[in-house]
Order: C-alpha cells, then sequence, then structure tokens
C-alpha cells in the first residue's frame, strides 16, 4: 500500500538574520490526520520555522512541499490558499463582529450582489456543529471567553478548507475545562484527515494531545520522535542541551521562616486595600528579602492585587504604608520613584515595545524614572545595558536588535533587566514565565530567589502551582477576587493550595 503524502515536507531549511542563524538545514514532516508538537526552548527557531512555512519569511536555501508540491509563499495569503491556517495565541479576530461574521468574513452568501446574512448564519451554525460547538453565531464574539474566541478561530480555519492547522501556543491563558474543550476539537479534527501542528510549553498537555514531537535547539534539529516514546525526563534535556540539575537544585523551600520576620517592619503594608469591582478588600506585608507568591485561578484577582501594589490602578478602599506612613501610589511612574518596579503578564501591550531597539527597551524605565529632559550619559546606558544582557544571558546579545525579532523568553529577560535597571527594592512579577521554556524558566525562578536572597522583596504570580511554591517563602491565596488565605510555605504541596481555593477557606 502506497503511503500518502506527508502534509507538509521542509527540508534542510535555512534561514540567517543579520548576526543571527535562526535555522540550520532543519527537517520538518508533518502528517494529515497527526497531531504533531514542535518542541524548544524559546530561541530555538519554532517561531521562525512556523513563519517560513506560513510565507512570513523567505528561506535562503531548502525546500518547502505541501501536499506533495513544492511551494515558495509569497506571504501569508499565499500559503492559506494552499490550505494552511494559524491560529495565534493572540487571537486575531475582530471582537466587535458577531460569530458568525468572524467565521465568515470573506466568505459571505451572496444574492443578488449583497451579503445573505441568513445564509452567512446558518453557514456558520454548520460548521460550528461540525467540531460540536453549541456557540450562538449571532452572539457578539467580545461576549466569549478567549478560550471560545480560539475555537471561533479554529471553525474560521475550516471555511477556508485548511489541510494543515497551526495552534500556537493556543492554552496558554485558558484553564483546565477549556483545555479540555480544546483537546475534543483538536482530535476531531486529526480524525478528519487535518494535519495539526501543536507548539505548547506545557509539557502535560503535549503528551497528552500529540503524537508524534520535533524537537529543536539553537536554531537546529535535534530529532523527531514517537511522542509516547520519548520519556518527559529526556524530552527535556533535548530541549536545554543538559540534565534537569537546574530546575533540581531550584527546590527554593521557605529560607526566611516567621522568626526572620519578628524583628523587621515590612517594606509596605497593604491594609483593607480594594477596588470595586476588581479585588476586594485585602491586607498583605510584604518583607524586604523575601518573596511572597499570589496562587489562585486564572480570574482570581491575583494581577488586580499586583496593579494595586503598584499603581497600575487606583484603589477605592484602604490604604498603602511605607515607613510607618500612608503613601498614594497613583501611577506606575510615581511607585517607581518609590522603588516598586511592576512587570505585567502582558508581555506584548504592556511591557516589550517592539518597534525599539533592545537596548532601548532596557533603559526604557530607568529614563521614565530620571525624566525625560535628563537623558541617561551615553557611557553609563552603554554599561548598564551590556551589565543585564550578560547577566541574564539574553540572546542574541546585541544590544541594537529590534525587540520584535528576540523570542519570548529573551523578551521577558529584556523587561526584567528594564526593571532591575530601576534597583526596586521591591519587584511585581506577574506571570513572568508564561509562554517561555524550560530552561528560561529556570533561570528566571534562579534570579527571583538570587534576588530575594539580596535583600529585595518579591511578588510573584504564575498560574503554575508548583512554581509558586518553588519560589515563594510566603503564599497568598486568593479566589473569587478575595484574598482566602496567607500562608508560610513550610511543608505546603499542590493539593493544600488546590484544597484551599475549592474550599474558600481563610488562614493568616
Amino acid at each position: 500500500m502506497t503511503e500518502s503524502p506527508a502534509a507538509v515536507e521542509m527540508r534542510a531549511i535555512s534561514i540567517e538574520f543579520p548576526g543571527v542563524k535562526a535555522l540550520q538545514n532543519v527537517d520538518f514532516t508533518l502528517r494529515p490526520g497527526e497531531i504533531h508538537a514542535l518542541m524548544g526552548e524559546n530561541g530555538a527557531g519554532k517561531s521562525t520555522l512556523i513563519k517560513a512555512l506560513t510565507g512570513v519569511y523567505t528561506v535562503d536555501s531548502g525546500s518547502i512541499v505541501v501536499d506533495g508540491t513544492e511551494q515558495a509563499f509569497a506571504g501569508p495569503a499565499a500559503a492559506q490558499a494552499a490550505g494552511i491556517s494559524t491560529v495565534y495565541q493572540e487571537v486575531n479576530l475582530c471582537a466587535n463582529l458577531t460569530v458568525a461574521e468572524n467565521i465568515m468574513l470573506g466568505h459571505e452568501p451572496r444574492r443578488g450582489g449583497s451579503i445573505d446574512w441568513r445564509a452567512t448564519r446558518a453557514e456558520a451554525a454548520t460548521y460550528l456543529a461540525r467540531l460540536n460547538l453549541t456557540i450562538d453565531p449571532r452572539s457578539s464574539l467580545s461576549a466569549h471567553s478567549l478560550a471560545v474566541q480560539q475555537l471561533v478561530a479554529i471553525c474560521r480555519a475550516m471555511v477556508v478548507d485548511a489541510k494543515v492547522l497551526i495552534l500556537d501556543e493556543p492554552t496558554s491563558s485558558l484553564d483546565a475545562g477549556e483545555v479540555q474543550q480544546l483537546f475534543t476539537v483538536m482530535r476531531s479534527l486529526r480524525d478528519r484527515g487535518v494535519a495539526i501542528l501543536f507548539v505548547s510549553h506545557f509539557l502535560e498537555q503535549v503528551y497528552e494531545i500529540s503524537d508524534r514531537m520535533t524537537v529543536l535547539r539553537n536554531g537546529q534539529l535535534v530529532g523527531e520522535y514517537v511522542t509516547s516514546a520519548l520519556p518527559r525526563l529526556d524530552l527535556i534535556s533535548k530541549m536545554i542541551g543538559t540534565s534537569l540539575a537546574v530546575l533540581e537544585e531550584l527546590e527554593v523551600a521557605p529560607k526566611q521562616s516567621v522568626a526572620a520576620r519578628t524583628h523587621t517592619t515590612p517594606y509596605l503594608q497593604a491594609i483593607g486595600l480594594g477596588r470595586r469591582g476588581a479585588i476586594e478588600p485585602f491586607d498583605l506585608d510584604l518583607y524586604a528579602g523575601e518573596v511572597v507568591g499570589l496562587a489562585g485561578l486564572l480570574g482570581s484577582g491575583r494581577t488586580e492585587l499586583a496593579r494595586l501594589l503598584t499603581g497600575a490602578d487606583r484603589p477605592d478602599h484602604g490604604q498603602t504604608r511605607m515607613d510607618d506612613a500612608v503613601v498614594h501610589l497613583r501611577t506606575p511612574r510615581s511607585a517607581l520613584a518609590r522603588k516598586i518596579a511592576y512587570s505585567s503578564e502582558d508581555r506584548k501591550a504592556e511591557g516589550i515595545v517592539a518597534d525599539l531597539t533592545m537596548r532601548e527597551n532596557i533603559l526604557l524605565g530607568l529614563q521614565a524614572e530620571r525624566g525625560w529632559t535628563r537623558r541617561i550619559p551615553a557611557r553609563r546606558a552603554d554599561d548598564i545595558v551590556q551589565q543585564y544582557i550578560a547577566a541574564l544571558d539574553i540572546r542574541p546579545p546585541n544590544p541594537d536588535i529590534p525587540a520584535r525579532n528576540l523570542s519570548g523568553g529573551n523578551q521577558q529577560k529584556v523587561l526584567l533587566a528594564r526593571w532591575l535597571a530601576t534597583a526596586p527594592k521591591l519587584l511585581v512579577l506577574d506571570e513572568p514565565t508564561r509562554g517561555i521554556d524550560v530552561g528560561t524558566k529556570a533561570e528566571i525562578q534562579r534570579l527571583v530567589t538570587e534576588l530575594a536572597r539580596d535583600g529585595m522583596s518579591v511578588v510573584f504570580i504564575s498560574s503554575e502551582l508548583e512554581e509558586v511554591l518553588r519560589v515563594s517563602h510566603r503564599v497568598a491565596v486568593l479566589r473569587d477576587h478575595h484574598k482566602i488565605a496567607d500562608i508560610e510555605n513550610s511543608d505546603v504541596g499542590v493539593d493544600d493550595i488546590v484544597e484551599l481555593i475549592a474550599s474558600g477557606g481563610r488562614a493568616s
């Protein structure tokens, strides 16, 4: 029996940017009716490979064969015409339109030269039904969760008869139930012969959903594997090019006990601090040399709490005290003046300025603190930038590269460098390791513990409870926009946190 041609064959693909070999002779094969995970740490070449396949980048050498035909796509539209559709982490749909309008956009049935809206809604409903989705096609897209919007984007891909579906970090902002709903749709499409390329940093999800995987490292192919035949520890070692000792050494545990804080004054105290509709009034003491983790499900109020601590939002309840005096943190700049820095979870909208260079992004916070009329002396600016590029191992180590050309993990390091350059005494990190690889995640976790060891106060937010427990001395637990517990991280396990969240039990 003759095998059907691969959905995608990429052979000896090489792409080079100024000073960076993004891909070097990489092979990749995607078959019809499979879910194939593309694995590798940030900067490994995953995004570059996807952009080569979808016509965003032109390859320097190598060949791309889609459904048996060699292709040289002039752009994403040409790739889509060949049956390749991509759903990105940030859904690129029109929130002001209805579900049906988004699904059928550009493919609406017409009657007499005008769009037939009844037929448009009916066809959209047909595509939703094929994926067993019970979504009202007449409803506004903005009324739905991110998970539903991603499913709508997948429906849209089916309208254009996609033979290849690329899902780039589709689960990074979804809860467990939403992930399972997405996986049900993915399996349905796989069983209908669609070839699915899945990119995720959640290893458990990769092992649950994928049939095969390809591993990249430093722009080179490490290997192609049957998922069930590759142990997790072996996968991580292949991704980071080293043993797991770097992670195993990070059992931080509580190095600062209650006794160590007995005779110290909190660096910052939140007393009855709250904001109507965002977070109910809470108390929280933050000490120098301590990492306080915020644990809770998505939507529990973690980010809302962090924004009140850092002046990103203004409270309408309670007060903030520093040095035994009430302070008013009305803006992030006023917080920065008091040595409080905040790194937002939204790296794209509130973090990296893509059009600026790495150097300009790193210096942005320090320049804002000084004021725009007092420019940082050139020599000092160079010293600061080089110091943090080296300290955080930002790659490539070229300060003049545009920030948009950096991988997600290296963009996160640039953000950390920006705030560390301001020499903060309190650093609030909201999801600093979301969507980045295992190796970079370990580096950031290690950095957090070292900052606390050097006397900084750190607030650390992560959706991964294991990570919160790994780096925190103390854990504040949130549920439904309430702070329900404040516990020492001593012999505390994930199950304990989950039980607290489930019961809503209060502790202090």
